[in-house]
């Protein structure tokens, strides 16, 4: 008897899963793989800080105190490259949350399953991020 309520609880599990749209299998995707970038690049801003920490920062001629401060201008800019996109997973990660997730920004249309699948915390469709460069083009000149 145990054996058959194990059995009508897989098939109630399975009949579910096959219940679930596309979009939520698509979602689901780019969550795993939001939370597994989001976890290497934690690692990776941890291994460049310690790695950073290491440098001897106050000793040597002026070559060494010249690399030790490349050093440091390429840590500042790593660093600052790895919180954004931090912050950008985030963002998604909440998206994901108050189902806001896998809609562009600026034309409100569903982003492209292809372009969320490369780039899960984008927040534009192409068309999106077209009109966002073009803005942005805009305002430098």
């Amino acid at each position: 008897m145990k054996s058959n309520k194990k059995s009508e609880n897989l098939q109630i599990i399975q009949s579910q899963a096959r219940l679930q749209s596309p979009r939520t299998n698509l979602i689901e995707t780019c969550k795993i793989k939001l939370l597994t970038h989001k976890s290497y690049l934690l690692s990776q801003l941890h291994t460049l800080q310690s790695e950073f920490n290491n440098i001897d920062k106050a000793r040597g001629d002026e070559s060494d105190l010249s690399f030790a401060h490349q050093e440091e201008h390429q840590f500042l800019i790593t660093q600052s490259r790895i919180k954004k996109q931090l912050f950008e997973i985030e963002n998604a990660l909440a998206r994901i949350e108050n189902d806001s997730y896998g809609y562009c920004e600026i034309t409100g249309e569903k982003i492209e399953e292809s372009r969320l699948l490369a780039l899960p915390w984008t927040r534009y469709s192409i068309e999106g991020a077209e009109i966002f460069e073009s803005q942005n083009q805009k305002r430098s000149i």
